[in-house]
């Protein structure tokens, strides 16, 4: 225990170890300041003895003990400056013990209670708790008759103006007071009583009173604060009222009643609440002595004392002065333990000992409680008639001052004096110590409380012996000490005339005797409680204070004792006997103290470690400890060879036993197996001999039986295959016959239904089109403008009819001459007529001559039907006697066929039951599972979030510190005025394309100056370890429930698959329905999915091909398709019923004879006699195939289109292909070439590669010169922004011609120079050419090498210098990552762990640098941001774990870092990227805000919808000037801006999807909070224009293939909001329809826009107060935040997977132009 931390428990352990040990009783002193935590330690170290010990009988005593604490500190701790929870009290606790050390009961003892402050607390002080604590509980039914209010409405309980302590809930601690109350034995009335009193006080502080004149004072009549204290003490109103005015003087023969004056009222007032609150502690301190009494004898206690702390406060009086005077007596009492008596144990013993000074407190005692000392001279003046603070003040100052060098007197006063304490010095105002020390009280006004009708009021002013309480009290008695209470309480009347003398300094002064002689006869134990800080801060530590407490309570001293000190002692005859195991025999000496000096030579080498005394050995700290060790294991060794010798002994026997035991066992089943094996023999001969005939005989009887089944088989399959064959041929002739009829029906009815349905959508077509027109006719005949138009092309109007009657006076003349041809063509056509007229009449007269034939004829056929009237009755018989046979087969059939349903029934009951059970279980199941990964992806996305936002809040507190560092830099590093200036912003971002040898110097200086700061102050990872930590313990969550997630994927899955293993016993029937259901549902999805692309065509699609007939046409064809396919769902399960049916009736019919054959035909053919009935569904499924076909041709049309598009498409891609790879030829022949003709060359290129775009594009638009058109102004554009780069490019040239010529100058001079310090012969020696050495290619491992020195030149070139575009146009993307990763890598391969933090940790700051200077440049960021995501890839790519090495090549696999786990600083690159991230919003959000509210509302994209703007509305001024005006335009040019910056910089695809995502969203929440806030905007062509605009911005991302992005579904809100503006808004159809349309939106959000709405046009209406009401009824239940606007500054949190990379690090050449020479390839 030495070695832990110092802890409360261990200081109670260790009293408690002790008590048991020695059997000697032990004390636990708890000191130190005001406010350093003294009660709440005292209360633990209870709590530890109530936990540890237990108690010895089933009261629970140890709970009443703890309970004891809230009833204390609610009548006894108040508020101070100091502590929220200060004791103004002391206590001692005695906790008893029995034998057993278990506690038996407990006694208090309390001094010195500060009853000044139920009348008066300083500023923010308060009260006693129990006071607010009635207060608070005044609502309370019991406490309804104490009349309590608030309480600042009571003058004792608002003097302080605190009345509330932050964090503490006083209705809360009433109730914990009143069970601690219940639990120690006060009933409920005696609890009442308690509160009665308290709240009497409360009123009496709120009587108040008037002046007579200066001698006297009265209460006003009925003063309602008297009557509510005279009614809950039960005294007489009168009585008291007089009494409160007046005093009673005693002589020796007379009484005088004397009034008093208003002060001295008031004064008498206060001191009579002081005694009834004294009174009232001191009855409480008994009963609760009373009940935690035992009767059990008490065998040693520990003594808990948790007193007053030192206290100094701006004003100190009598109380104070008594605090530290106790506090000075403990003091005394820790030093006589640790320094006095230990040093005189030393001295004792004669052990050598230097004596070590220590503060001796004993004169400041001296000076308060010696013959004529403070408290000797404060009762002499007391006893003095007219003795007052001055005198006594005057007394003091004689006596001490300038005597004792303790004691002082301030400058400026005579009425206060200064006590050097042994914390501090203090000064005490002399003004109230006579009165205090006194304590007086008018007699008068106790007796009125005496003759109280309140039976507990009287009880407190009785005697002790005499109290009644709820329990009795019996004295402890083991120390002899007395029980009386030690408060400044008036003497009670009861006592003599002596003990009314005793003032509360005398009673005080005695009580501390008491205990310090109590603690001096028990075993001390300290706590220093050391208060942190004197303003109650939490977390603020103040080290001078510390060190002044713990050399003012001695602590510093005690650890130079124990430091030099023997803590550990033992008696020779005490040792002997616990150390005699160590020794052994020749070792004992008769003489035990040199038998002890022999042994401890022995066992402890150095001599320094122990000394011997006369009578004790002393040992260091520690050597006890080692000898117990010894002892412990010599013991054990010795119990081990017991063991072994005993055990060794046990077995032995336990083996010869066992032995004997096996021998028997063995003899009699080694013969018992004898006997079984002979007779296992015998058997086996006769089983063989059995066998032999019995198989003969079996295999005999077999083949029999095989010969006689396969003759019957054969004779049974011959005669069934012959019948099935006849049966099939019948059954083909009768389904030919059927076949013919049904088809001819079908064709029918198909035909007469698709001429229904052609002439119905034709009606409805032409009706809707009609509609249209009179609608559009009506809202052109309101308009003026149509009249101007009308007006306007009336003139060609006329022409056109003019023309329209010439064309048809022509006509008419056409249809003339076709009227005459066809005249004569009916003349030629009357005379054939009458040719074959004639003709038919020489037919007529043929026809009579063969008449007399046809008589012949018909009498042969009588005699055939003579015949067949005969052959017709034998007939009739043989078919009278097929219908008895068929009434027989079609009874039975009709019992099997009743039979075969019930049971069917209840087969599909039972499927049914299982098919939905098994439905809802998977439906719950996925339901749950949906439920908890959406909630586990928003408790992510929320923990991002918070995560984001934490770094955020970090970058910008890093971004201020940087700042101050460099504000610091530049003060300690100012020039010199008139050498160098700095660069303005001006100057700065001109230089972007120049380099300046001014700025470069001064950079330089601010990277020598910032050196030596960074390494003095070294940037602080802990926080992004602490950060990264809290990410891990994050992700490990996230992944414990997606492994709970899986598994309850696993769950299901399985559930699934036993269904399915589960044997499915069915018949024929079952199959064949499962068979046709399955074709059915299969050709079902077929067409509901060309239906759905049908669909999607139609409605995506508005060339004038595809709609043809129109689009409302082909609308009404889709409704008929979905009601259709709705119709053919019914009839497609109607359908399958059918088809059992006719399963079950065959497979009922096949076991029949050869008999039934025709019976079964009959059936077939009543069963095709039914499906007529229902050839209904035949005929919609044959016509939704013929529509299905009509629209497949359509969607092959369309189809064919499409492809036509995509080969178009995919040939301007290789087109572009190839133009790339030109360019990227071109720009590496340039970069060959010296820099003026690489511009000349670059210049030449654009324009021919212009001419020849502009040849093709002429040709490619020759049919369309609309389009060629716009090529052309495009094409002028472009050249226009060429035009302004070169101009550019030629001021940069000329910039650097002028630097050139002064860089020239200087190096001309230097040359001069060095050429005159240059002899001769030295010119001679020199080579007159240099000789290029060729160097052989060698294999490199993909790692970059630099000297330590160059760091910071290669952070500078490849950072802080780089220009993002320069690199993104010239070199492969990211390849600033690539290079610093190469350097980490040969870092690595180095072994320098140095190396590689100092490049990371540069690396880092000076992107933050960049950022910091750039961080408003939407490239520059973008470009860092690629590059640090790259950086960190390739960290993770070769960091050599498993998971991501997957894609990698074996030559990638060799390349990973070998020495290094570099994960933490993977998540310092990660917080890092996540930081640019968010700065990339904010510029993309800069960028794109003022663009919105005009592009996305105030622009009209589609022309002429708006109309004119409402009446009674005033013009909106537009935020931006009319010439700078932004449209949907230019925000679709901003967006591909920033795209393709992204993509030229090799940005992860999926990191520009969340870019994209988050553009998108604040697009849209800025659109929508405008709209919102402007009535102007809200209406119907307001809501159409948005729509487009959205539309637009959905087209945009299909192109860029970045639909998958989430980005759509942030601009719902705004849909949905543009939607609403557009839908009906007037029956409760539509409300119904708007609120389940909503979702995206808030009910507030609605309802605003349901307000706003304004119309436009004379159609439209405003909302109607009414439908808004319905609405906001709908979507009460619905729970959204009531919030208005959309947050236009939440970012969503992002994340960077992992993308690695295909490229071989040791392919990467580094460019000339990044100026890194230094730089070696390894």
């Amino acid at each position: 225990m030495g070695d832990m931390d110092p802890h409360i428990f261990a200081v109670a352990e260790e009293a408690y170890k002790q008590m048991a040990r020695d059997e000697r009783n032990q004390s636990i002193i708890v000191s130190g300041e005001s406010g350093a935590g003294k009660t709440v330690s005292a209360k633990y170290a209870m709590r530890y003895f109530a936990t540890v010990s237990g108690s010895a009988s089933e009261a629970n005593v140890e709970e009443k003990v703890l309970a004891s604490n809230p009833i204390m500190e609610s009548i006894g701790n108040a508020k101070t400056t100091r502590n929220d929870n200060s004791s103004r009290f002391g206590k001692y606790i005695e906790i008893g013990f029995d034998k057993r050390y278990r506690i038996i009961g407990a006694n208090m003892r309390t001094y010195l209670l500060e009853k000044s402050r139920v009348v008066f607390q300083a500023e923010e002080e308060r009260n006693y708790h129990i006071f607010y604590q009635l207060c608070a509980s005044a609502k309370l039914p019991e406490f309804k008759m104490l009349r309590l209010e608030n309480a600042d409405n009571f003058h004792y309980t608002k003097q302080g103006g605190s009345p509330v302590i932050e964090g503490v809930d006083d209705a809360k601690e009433m109730a914990h007071t009143r069970q601690a109350c219940t639990l120690l034995g006060i009933s409920e009335s005696y609890q009442m009583g308690i509160f009665r009193i308290l709240a009497g006080i409360l009123h009496l502080g709120n009587v108040g009173f008037t002046s007579r004149d200066s001698d006297s004072c009265t209460i006003p009549p009925k003063h309602e604060p008297l009557t509510i204290f005279c009614d809950l003490m039960g005294v007489d109103y009168e009585e008291m009222c007089h009494w409160l005015c007046h005093r009673k003087l005693a002589t020796t023969t007379e009484t005088y009643i004397k009034p008093i004056s208003k002060l001295q009222a008031t004064n008498a007032r206060d001191a009579l609440a002081k005694h009834i609150y004294a009174k009232l502690f001191n009855w409480i301190v008994d009963h609760v002595n009373r009940a935690l009494h035992s009767a059990i004898k008490q065998h040693s206690f520990i003594g808990v004392l948790d007193i007053y702390g030192f206290e100094t406060f701006e004003i100190n009086s009598f109380e104070q002065f008594c605090i530290n005077y106790a506090n000075e007596k403990l003091q005394q009492q820790f030093n006589m333990h640790v320094f006095k008596l230990e040093q005189e144990e030393y001295m004792k013993e004669q052990i050598p000992w230097t004596l070590i000074d220590f503060y001796d407190n004993q004169p400041c005692i001296n000076l308060i409680e010696s013959k004529l000392g403070i408290l000797d001279l404060l009762d002499e003046e007391c006893k003095m008639p007219k003795g007052t603070d001055d005198t006594w003040a005057q007394k003091l100052y004689n006596t001490h001052l300038n005597k004792c060098a303790l004691f002082e007197k301030p400058r400026l006063s005579n009425k206060a004096f200064i006590i050097q304490h042994f914390a501090d010095k203090v000064e005490y105002q002399c003004e109230g110590f006579l009165e205090k020390n006194k304590d007086t009280v008018f007699e008068e006004q106790i007796k009125v409380l005496k003759s109280s009708k309140f039976k507990m009021l009287p009880e407190l002013f009785q005697d002790d012996e005499k109290a009644i309480s709820p329990t009795s009290a019996i004295s402890s008695g083991r120390v002899p000490l007395t029980r009386a209470s030690s408060k400044p309480t008036k003497g009670k009347p009861g006592q003599t005339a002596k003990e009314h003398k005793k003032t509360v300094g005398h009673q005080f002064r005695n009580s501390l005797h008491l205990l310090m002689e109590t603690l001096n006869a028990t075993t001390p134990h300290y706590v220093r409680c050391i208060k942190p800080n004197d303003f109650k801060f939490p977390f603020t530590f103040d080290e001078k204070r510390a060190v002044q407490q713990l050399r003012a309570c001695g602590v510093l001293e005690t650890i130079r004792i124990s430091a030099a000190g023997f803590p550990s002692r033992w008696t020779y005859q005490e040792f002997f006997s616990r150390y005699r195991v160590l020794m052994k025999q020749k070792d004992v000496l008769s003489d035990r103290k040199q038998t002890c000096k022999n042994v401890l030579e022995k066992l402890i080498v150095d001599q320094d470690k122990y000394q011997f005394g006369k009578t004790k050995i002393f040992f260091r700290a520690g050597q006890v400890a080692y000898l117990e060790k010894l002892r412990a294991d010599k013991l054990r060794a010795a119990c081990i060879r017991i063991q072994k010798t005993i055990r060794g002994w046990l077995l032995r026997k336990k083996y010869l036993r066992m032995r004997r035991a096996a021998i028997a066992v063995q003899r009699y089943v080694r013969g018992y197996q004898a006997r079984c094996y002979a007779k296992f023999l015998r058997r086996t001969r006769a089983a063989t001999i059995i066998q032999k005939y019995w198989r003969m005989y079996v295999v005999r009887r077999r083949y029999k039986i095989k010969r006689a089944a396969t003759v019957v088989l054969q004779s049974y399959l011959r005669g069934y295959l012959a019948r099935n064959r006849y049966r099939k041929m019948l059954r083909q002739h009768k389904a030919v016959i059927i076949q013919k009829w049904v088809r001819g029906w079908l064709a029918r009815t198909h035909y007469k239904r698709s001429m229904q349905a052609i002439i119905y959508l034709q009606c409805c077509f032409r009706r809707m089109m009609a509609k249209r027109e009179l609608k559009k006719l009506k809202i052109e005949a309101r308009s003026v403008e149509r009249y101007k138009k009308l007006h306007i092309g009336m003139e060609n109007k006329i022409m056109q009819l003019q023309r329209k009657v010439d064309e048809q006076n022509k006509d008419y003349k056409c249809l003339l001459e076709k009227l005459t041809n066809l005249e004569g063509v009916y003349n030629s056509e009357t005379e054939k007529l009458r040719s074959d007229l004639e003709r038919l009449h020489l037919s007529e007269e043929e026809a009579k001559i063969a008449t007399g034939r046809v008589l012949s004829l018909q009498e042969e056929i009588a005699k055939l039907r003579k015949d067949l009237e005969q052959t017709q009755s034998e007939k009739k018989c043989i078919e009278e006697r097929a219908d008895r046979y068929k009434q027989e087969t079609e009874q039975l059939v009709s019992n099997l066929k009743e039979e075969n349903t019930l049971l069917k029934q209840e087969k599909e009951a039972l499927n049914h039951r299982i098919v939905e059970q098994a439905k809802e279980m998977t439906e719950t199941m996925e339901k749950k599972l949906v439920e908890e990964t959406k909630q586990l992806e928003l408790d992510l996305n929320d923990e991002r979030l918070r995560y984001q936002n934490l770094l955020n809040e970090f970058s910008r507190l890093e971004e201020r510190y940087d700042d101050l560092k460099e504000e610091m830099t530049l003060m300690v590093n100012v020039p010199k005025p008139g050498h160098k200036r700095t660069d303005s912003t001006h100057s700065s971002n001109e230089s972007e394309y120049t380099f300046s040898s001014e700025i470069a110097e001064t950079e330089d200086i601010l990277l020598r100056t910032e050196e030596p700061s960074e390494k003095k102050v070294p940037l602080d990872m802990s926080l992004f370890l602490k950060l990264q930590k809290r990410v891990t313990e994050l992700e490990q969550e996230k992944q414990v429930m997606q492994d709970e997630l899986d598994r309850k994927e696993e769950l299901v899955l399985r559930s699934k698959a036993k269904e399915e293993e589960r044997p499915q016993v069915r018949g024929a029937e079952l199959e064949y329905e499962s068979l046709k259901r399955q074709e059915l549902e299969s050709e079902n999805k077929k067409l509901k999915n060309e239906l759905n692309e049908l669909r999607k065509a139609l409605s995506e699609k508005s060339a004038p091909e595809v709609t043809a007939p129109g689009a409302p046409a082909y609308r009404v064809l889709m409704e008929q398709l979905t009601s259709v396919s709705e119709e053919l769902d019914v009839r497609k399960e109607e359908v399958l019923i059918l088809r059992s049916q006719l399963v079950s009736q065959k497979e009922a019919i096949q076991p029949k004879d050869d008999k039934n054959t025709m019976t079964d035909s009959t059936i077939l053919l009543e069963d095709v006699q039914k499906m007529k009935d229902k050839g209904e569904i035949a005929q919609a499924y044959i016509g939704l195939k013929e529509t299905n076909r009509l629209l497949e041709s359509q969607l092959q049309s369309q189809k064919r289109s499409h492809e036509n598009e995509a080969e178009a498409l995919r040939g301007e891609i290789q087109s572009l292909k190839e133009e790339n790879n030109r360019q990227q030829q071109l720009l590496a022949q340039n970069l060959q070439l010296p820099p003026e003709a690489r511009i000349e060359a670059s210049l030449q290129h654009e324009i021919t590669r212009l001419t020849n775009e502009n040849l093709y594009f002429e040709e490619l638009y020759a049919d369309d010169p609309k389009k060629y058109q716009s090529y052309r102004i495009s094409l002028y554009k472009r050249m226009i922004d060429l035009m302004e780069q070169l101009e550019k490019q030629d001021k940069t040239v000329r910039k650097l011609k002028k630097q050139l010529k002064v860089f020239a100058k200087k190096i001309g001079e230097l040359e001069v120079g060095q050429m005159e310090n240059i002899s001769p012969g030295q010119i001679i020696d020199e080579p007159i050419r240099p000789v290029n050495i060729p160097r052989k290619e060698k294999d490199f491992q993909g790692m970059l090498e630099y000297k330590k020195e160059d760091e910071q030149k290669l952070v500078k070139n490849l950072i802080l210098e780089l220009k993002p575009r320069g690199v993104a146009v010239n070199l492969i993307p990211g390849l600033p990552a690539y290079i610093l990763f190469m350097c980490v890598r040969h870092a690595d391969y180095l072994n320098d762990d140095q190396k590689v933090r100092s490049l990371l940790t540069s690396t880092i700051n000076s992107i933050k640098k960049v950022l910091k200077k750039r961080g408003d440049d939407f490239e520059t960021v973008s470009f860092w941001l690629s590059n640090t995501c790259r950086f960190l890839h390739c960290l993770k790519q070769y960091s050599g774990e498993e998971g991501f090495m997957k894609h990698n090549t074996s030559r990638q696999n060799e390349h990973c870092l070998t020495n290094f786990d570099l994960a933490e600083y993977r998540q310092v690159l990660s917080d890092l990227a996540i930081q640019i991230y968010q700065q990339l919003v904010r510029v993309l959000e800069n960028i794109l805000q003022p663009m919105i509210v005009s592009g996305m509302l105030e622009h009209e994209t589609i022309q002429g919808v708006s109309g004119v703007k409402p009446t009674g509305l005033r013009k909106r001024t537009s935020s931006i000037a009319d010439e700078g005006t932004y449209t949907l335009d230019s925000i679709l040019r901003q967006l591909n801006s920033f795209h393709s910056v992204m993509c030229q910089h090799g940005m992860d695809p999926e990191l520009i999807k969340q870019v994209v995502k988050q553009m998108f969203y604040i697009v849209g929440a800025i659109t929508l909070n405008n709209l919102l806030l402007r009535k102007d905007m809200c209406s119907w062509s307001k809501g159409m224009q948005i729509r487009y605009n959205v539309s637009q911005l959905e087209e945009w991302l299909r192109d860029k293939n970045l639909m998958n992005s989430g980005a759509k579904e942030t601009l719902e809100p705004l849909i949905q909001a543009a939607q609403l503006l557009q839908v009906k808004k007037k029956t409760d159809d539509d409300a119904e329809a708007i609120c389940s349309m909503c979702n995206a939106l808030t009910t507030a959000q609605i309802v605003k826009v349901l307000n706003l709405y304004t119309p436009v046009n004379e159609f439209e209406e405003r909302v109607s107060v009414s439908f808004i009401r319905t609405i906001q009824m709908r979507l009460r239940d619905r729970k959204d935040s009531p919030q208005l606007l959309m947050d236009a500054k939440h970012i969503f949190p992002v994340t960077f997977p992992f993308n690695p990379s295909s490229l071989a690090l040791e392919t990467i050449q580094i460019p000339a132009s990044l100026g890194l020479g230094f730089i070696s390839r390894v």
